[in-house]
Formats: structure tokens, sequence, C-alpha cells
């Protein structure tokens, strides 16, 4: 491709609206541009990256037995209905009618699709197993698009479908995808992590999501250095910290003016924040719920979701607190509560002569001891891990990290089959409900996440596997004959032997030319200079490196051929 002809219109100032850095490169390298919110053009660099990505994923599909096709976008909403979706997906589904006033939405995922496809087909064990998977845009109405192609409404995915006749096809289909998501990201040159996760609204349980390492992320996870644990800080599970046990000592009310917070108690009444029970009002679609964790905790809102079965969550509001509970907000507590729901995280039942809110405004409750002074509906691992907590595996301290989740794994078991009837034969002739997974890859996700982590100062810096061109060729002078001649012909023989090149001979500054390849990313730089057509020398600079070697005219092919294998 020669530069005069490309549509890469880069820009040297930042656009305000881009906040994390892949934003700001794709935008200034001339990847993509904005459509609307959340919404974005591919122009040809960002598309040619997209297909790369889109072939190692087809590869990995195909060698572990994935056959490729391609569904609808719009989905009637009769399917989604039958498994209840409908509704838990809420407002992030972009719905729709058509001119009969027949319900449709625009796919967020394929599960109620392509179980109904196969249900159609499917008759017999000896159809089984089957994999199935497609590459196409996905639509999910974000409350708050942002970060680029990092949360979009409109997005390219890979979704793959497992049907199994029991449990063990579905850990041989499962254990499959997990490696060929592993060989993905590592042909994509990322550094990344398989984390425990929650299913969320697809479902299912045994789910692992895959984490590219980044500072960016939007995810927290947690890893043990001792041993191979890893997840979501939305799953990471969380053993009871066992206290000292102490006499059980007379509840009592204190006055606490103007201690709405927990900081504010403990400064008040001379106590660590351990020393204290913290609870939060929840209102959900199955009424509200007091959440209660120790004073220096965080409520882990899914596992609270999850355990309740609701589908909606969110924190109450003062009147709500107030005309529901009669208590005031900021001075919530278990004892003598109106809630029906009380769920404890486990470390609570642990606490001796604790301290809550007294329901009552500026007052707390002293020496609160759980099943004397208050009797929770639910005990469970509620709190959100924070780093230095035990491994629940091996008790070492974990550390945490920020992540960007870039594919998703899920064991769905008969969640959905069941509730599509889609069922076959056994070998006896029985009727049976297939067993399903689903695993899903960002595509368009990953090309950024792989910006988030392959950057400098400069711009871009794309491994070789999915870089938009291999190299660019710089000509120092487009009006110098004879290095123009010399740079059409490297440009000819390495696009002959498969390298993909771009000729920069545009009648620009060698400066500008050289940011731009800088700001994209392309993996090797060759400069053709006065060195080239007097010393028959060519330089070629590295980019991730910043390596520059020479290489005779003569024999440059391999050499180049020999670096780019070696990146």
């Amino acid at each position: 491709m020669r530069a005069t002809l490309l549509y890469a219109p880069t820009l040297r100032e930042t656009p305000a609206e881009a906040e994390v850095i892949s934003h700001q490169l794709m935008l200034r390298s001339g990847m993509i541009r904005r459509g609307a919110g959340g919404i974005y053009t591919y122009l040809p660099l960002a598309l040619r990256t997209l297909r790369k990505i889109e072939a190692i994923v087809r590869q990995e599909m195909d060698a572990k037995g994935g056959q490729e096709l391609l569904m609808p976008i719009m989905q009637p909403a009769e399917m989604w209905q039958e498994t209840g979706r409908w509704d838990v997906y809420g407002d992030e589904m972009f719905r729709l009618k058509d001119r009969h006033n027949r319900d449709f939405c625009l796919g967020p995922t394929h599960e109620e699709m392509i179980t109904t496809l196969v249900k159609s087909d499917v008759r017999s064990y000896r159809q089984l197993p089957l994999r199935l998977y497609q590459i196409q845009n996905k639509y999910r109405d974000e409350r708050r698009p942002r970060f680029g192609l990092m949360r979009s409404r409109e997005f390219i995915m890979k979704d793959l479908y497992s049907f199994d006749k029991d449990e063990e096809g579905l850990n041989e289909s499962y254990d499959k995808m997990y490696d060929a998501y592993t060989n993905v990201f590592t042909r994509c040159g990322l550094t990344f992590r398989a984390v425990e996760a929650d299913g969320g609204a697809i479902g299912g349980s045994g789910t692992h999501e895959f984490m590219v390492i980044a500072d960016s992320g939007e995810a927290a996870i947690v890893y043990c250095s001792a041993c191979d644990y890893s997840a979501n800080v939305e799953k990471a599970e969380l053993k009871a910290i066992i206290t000292p046990e102490e006499d059980l000592k007379m509840l009592t009310i204190v006055d606490t003016p103007q201690t709405k917070s927990i900081e504010a108690v403990t400064k008040l009444l001379n106590v660590s924040a351990d020393k204290t029970i913290k609870t939060i009002v929840y209102t959900t679609d199955k009424g509200s719920i007091l959440a209660l964790v120790r004073g220096d905790h965080e409520v882990n809102e899914v596992k609270v979701q999850n355990l309740v079965g609701c589908l909606t969550i969110e924190l109450a509001d003062e009147k709500t607190i107030t005309e529901t509970l009669g208590s005031a907000a900021g001075f919530i507590g278990p004892v003598g509560t109106k809630c029906s729901t009380v769920i404890a995280d486990s470390t609570v039942m642990k606490m001796y002569n604790a301290i809550c809110g007294a329901n009552t405004a500026d007052q707390h409750y002293m020496n609160v001891n759980v099943l004397r002074d208050f009797s929770p509906t639910l005990v469970a691992d509620i709190r959100l891990i924070q780093e230095n907590d035990p491994c629940p595996h091996c008790s070492v301290p974990v550390k945490t990290a920020r992540g960007i989740e870039v594919g998703q794994v899920f064991k769905l078991h008969t969640k959905y089959s069941k509730a599509l009837k889609a069922t076959y034969l056994d070998n006896n002739g029985r009727e049976t409900p297939m067993v399903m997974g689903c695993y899903g890859i960002g595509v368009s996700r990953t090309m950024a996440a792989t910006i988030e982590q392959h950057n400098d100062e400069y711009g871009i810096v794309w491994p070789v596997a999915i870089a938009p061109y291999h190299v660019v060729i710089v000509p120092i002078s487009a009006k110098d004959e004879a290095q123009m001649s010399l740079a059409e012909q490297i440009y000819t023989s390495l696009n002959a032997c498969g390298i993909e090149a771009v000729l920069d001979d545009r009648n620009d500054r060698p400066g500008v030319k050289f940011k731009d390849a800088d700001l994209i990313g392309y993996p090797l730089k060759i400069t053709v200079g006065p060195k080239a057509t007097n010393d028959n020398v060519i330089e070629v600079k590295v980019r991730r490196t910043g390596e520059v070697f020479n290489f005779a005219i003569n024999n440059y092919l391999e050499d180049i051929k020999a670096l780019l294998a070696a990146l």
C-alpha cells in the first residue's frame, strides 16, 4: 500500500473525548472515527488488524472442532421470553418492533437463537457433540458508553456454543475452548490471566474470564503468587475471619451525633473499624435487603444478587429507608430492624461485642452479638476481597491487578436446553436435554486491549501477528529519483515474498513520516536515504526496542524475514 493512497487520517492532537490510551491512539493514528456515542467506523488500518485477529480466532476454533455459521442479528422476543431473559437484560437490550407490532431485539448474545436452531435439527446422540460459532456484530445499549472500543454499544464478537450429551462431554468442550482461548491471546501477543468469574446475565455455573492485564482495565482481579488461584473480585471466594472469643457484654445504646460513616463512628467511640458492623440497604425486585459486613470491609453486590436471585439491585435512598424501614439513613442496623431479609457476611458471625446503627438518628448500639441480639436470614460470603486477604486455596496473601476482559467461557449445563426443550434421544431411546456451553471473544475489544498493553510515548507498538502492516518504507526525499527507485524496488520485493509493506511516498518532511510511522506502530521501519543509494545499505529500525540494523541491499529480504520472525 502506498501512503498517498492509504486512508489513514492521522491527528497531531489528542481529541478531548478520548480518555484511555487505546481510544486516543486509535483516533490519532487514523484507525477509527466516531459515528455516535459508543458507535465507531473502522478505517482500513483497524479493519486489517481486526481481520488478522479474526483469522487467528478461526484457526483456533476450527482446530478444536468448531464450525462457523452466521445467525441473524435481529432476534424475535419469543425466544428470549421462553428463557426468561427478555426482562433480565433490561435497558441494556436494544428493542424494536416491526410494522406488525411484533417485538424483536438486536442480539447482545445468541444463546436462544442457537439453541432454537439446533433443537430443530438434532434428534440423536449420534449427532453430538456440536461446536458452532460465528463472528458478528453485537449490540448492547450501555448506560454510559466510554473508553472507545472498550465499552461500546456496537462491537465485534466471536461466540461459540457447544452441545454435548452429558457433563463429561461439556467438560471436554470447555477444556478445548479454554486451551483455544489461551492460544488466541498468546498469538495476539498479550499478557493475560484466566480468572474465575461470575456468570452474570448469561447464567450457568463454572466460568472463566480472560483478562488482559492493564492499568486502564475496568475489572479488578486478584491472584495468588504461591498457587494458581486467580479470580475476578466479584467472584473471589473468602473464608470467615476468626476473631478471639470475648465474654458477651450487655447491649447498650450510645449517642453518636452526626456520625453517619464508619470513620466518624470509630473516631467518636475510639474503636477500630473491625469492631463495627456496616449495614447496607438495597432495593431489589424481591424487596428490601440488609447486607452486613465488618466495618473495614465492602459488600460484594454481585454475590448478594446471586444469593437472593434478584434481577435488579441498587442502593436504597434515604426516602426508601425512612418509609420502608422506619430508620434513619447512616444509623441502620440489624437489631430490631423491620427488614425481612438480612444477609450477614460469614465474618460478621465471628464478631463479639460489635457496634452498629440503632435505627434511630444519632444513636448506635454497643456490644452487639449475633444470635443473641439478632438472627440473620442468610449467612454467606458476601464481602469484596481486598489485597493481602488470604488466598482461599493456600492462605498466602493475594495480590490485585486491573484487567480488561477480552473473553469468557461458560458452562451453561441445561439452563437453555431445558427452557427451550432442546433434547435428543440417548442410546436407550430416552429424551434427554442437551448439555451446553458458550464461549465469547470480544474481537474489537481485543484490538483495543492490545494497544493498552503495547504502546509508548510515540504511539502504538503492534505485535507482528496482528499489525495492520509489517513494514513501512520511508524514503528521505520523495524528490530524489535514486531513493524513490530503490524504495519502490524494496516495496515490490517485500510484498512479493509475503511481507506486508507500506511505501511512504508522500512529499512530506522526513520528520512527519517518521512520526506517523511510530504513531501507527509498524513493527519495522526501513529508511532509504543517501547511505542506501551511496553505500548499498538500508537502515532497519525495530519499533518495539528501538534497535537499528544496517542490512546490505543484496541480502536484506532474508534479514528482514528473520527479524520479523524473532519479534
